[in-house]
This record gives C-alpha cells, structure tokens and sequence, in this order.
C-alpha cells in the first residue's frame, strides 16, 4: 500500500499523506465502539410472551407463547381496543450447591399490552389455554366491522 501512494500507482493526486491514517483510526473507533458498547451495555430482558395476531372478519386473535404456566396465573383484561395480559412464571428453586452452565429461564412477574386497530367487544371475548399456548379471541365491535353498502342507480 505505502508503494502505491509513494509512487501514485494505479492513481494520480493523492493528497494528504495523512488520509490513510484517517481511514484506519476510524475502522479501530468503529471496532473499540463494538467491544465497548458490549461491555458497558444493561441486559435487555427479553419479550415474553411471544405474540401473534391475526384478524378476520369478525374477529381478532391473539396467541401467546406460555409454556408451563396455569389458566389460574393469568390475568387477562380488554379495555376498549387494548389487551392486556399479565402473570407469574415460576421457575422450581435449584439446590443452592447447584453451578449452572447456562441460565436462560427465569421466574417472575410480566406484563404485556397490546393495542388492537380497532375497538372490540369487551363482552364476548375468550381465552383457553392449550399446550402452552394461549389463544384469546376478541370479537370485533359492531362499530368496527365492515359494513356493505349498496350502490343505487339513479
């Protein structure tokens, strides 16, 4: 590289014998800023449960991911278009001689809520849980569903 630029080959008008210097010192701030940024970092807590959604015509559904929790360590709220699910995972307490190789499952209390397109029947909503999936359907309000118009000719 130091014979390229001392003899401007391949290219004529290099100007700054500094300009590679440059170059280098910001690929090692954009490789130190990696390193840094990981050390220093908070843990994120992860988003539990997972979620899908979906809709239909007349309804939305809404899946949760709950793998070893009870029907009686939910709390499910609906309020106008905002779904709101919370509980309690417990996770059985470890011998406390017990090293752990790895620690990815941990206990304690969630929340999650979701906002809807549209407003829902608050009245007719169900859940069931079955094989660790939670399944709330929410009944779309009659405000909020399609409505056919009829085209008149005149």
């Amino acid at each position: 590289m130091l014979w390229r630029r001392t003899t401007d080959w391949p290219t004529r008008g290099w100007t700054s014998a500094f300009e590679e210097l440059e170059r280098m010192r910001r690929q090692m701030d954009r490789l130190t800023e990696g390193i840094t940024r990981s050390l220093w970092r908070e843990p994120v807590a992860g988003v539990f449960p997972l979620m899908n959604i979906t809709e239909d015509k007349d309804n939305y559904f809404v899946r949760a991911e709950l793998p070893g929790l009870n029907a009686n360590d939910l709390e499910i709220s609906v309020a106008g278009d905002t779904l709101s699910i919370s509980g309690e995972r417990k996770v059985p307490v470890e011998d406390e001689k017990a090293r752990y190789h790895r620690r990815e499952r941990e206990a304690g209390k969630f929340s999650r809520i979701v906002s809807l397109p549209a407003q829902i029947d608050a009245a007719k909503v169900e859940a069931r849980c079955t094989d660790g999936v939670l399944t709330v359907t929410l009944p779309k309000a009659e405000a909020a569903k399609p409505k056919q118009i009829a085209v008149k000719a005149s």
